[in-house]
């Protein structure tokens, strides 16, 4: 059993994969990388096959599945007893599993977060030194919420920025939802109320400017729509963590984002209050 797994999954990512797997195979430490191809129709597969690394473990979905069954189906096939994913086509940047693995050494933290940067298709930074604005250091659930729900997931930039226990991940039911809803820091929401945040002021992931992540083809009612879910959803699971303010405020937040690109009847119909999960 590896200490730490990295799990790739992966759908149609052509030669951006090469760059994500490389990124992980050059850090120090000794890793397992699960990568799962969501029966992509590309040369997905073979690129991965290109590297011929044993401690690269192939899978392929026969059929394609949706976004969150596709990412935790990749996360169940992890061995390691810390989980990084790593969207195709973002990568980790040098010593990043190191530090992040030093800080998880403390058992009461139950994740950690680094800081990520934005480069362009040669690889050029363009941003760095993107996320975590408020959420330095250890945190409590109460924090992190109190921060997520107001100001939004950008905050928390992309799922390769951050490190958690397979054990815990299993405990809250992994990732749950699809494009669209915010599935990432949902599950680092749930996360929290089993141990402390930890936000690293390193910078140790990257993301393209551009990419063929499915999340970014949903259209902008459907996001709005999901992030309103999600607020609401917090709220009714977490009230002693999230009040009707927060909630209000990143409501309020959604509505000045999104008026300026959709029509007022299709906002005044994605607005309606979201219906809750039994």
């Amino acid at each position: 059993m590896k200490n730490i797994s990295v799990c790739v999954p992966a759908d149609n990512s052509g030669s951006a994969l090469a760059t994500t797997l490389r990124s992980i195979l050059e850090q120090d430490t000794d890793v397992e990388v699960i990568l799962l191809d969501n029966a992509s129709t590309d040369d997905t597969a073979a690129l991965a096959y290109s590297f011929d690394d044993p401690r690269v473990h192939l899978h392929r979905n026969a059929e394609a599945l949706p976004l969150g069954e596709h990412w935790n189906k990749a996360v169940s096939l992890s061995t390691g007893r810390f989980v990084k994913v790593v969207r195709a086509g973002d990568s980790l940047l040098p010593g990043a599993l190191d530090k992040q693995l030093e800080v998880m050494g403390d058992n009461s933290i139950a994740l950690c977060s680094a800081k990520y940067q934005i480069v362009d298709a040669a690889g050029r930074v363009r941003q760095t030194d993107r996320g975590l604005p408020h959420l330095l250091g250890r945190r409590d659930a109460r924090a992190v919420l109190r921060a997520l729900v107001p100001r939004g997931p950008a905050d928390f930039g992309p799922t390769a920025t951050t490190v958690f226990r397979r054990q815990d991940f299993d405990r809250v039911g992994g990732f749950r939802g699809d494009p669209g809803y915010p599935m990432d820091v949902d599950l680092i929401a749930r996360l929290c109320l089993l141990g402390a945040f930890y936000g690293m002021p390193e910078t140790l992931a990257a993301r393209p400017d551009s990419g063929s992540d499915p999340i970014d083809d949903t259209s902008p009612v459907t996001k709005l729509t999901e992030m309103l879910r999600l607020h609401h959803r917090l709220a009714a699971e977490y009230p002693q963590y999230v009040g009707r303010g927060a909630v209000l405020g990143g409501d309020l937040r959604l509505v000045r984002a999104a008026a300026r690109r959709v029509r007022p009847r299709t906002l005044a119909s994605a607005l309606r209050r979201p219906e809750l999960p039994h």
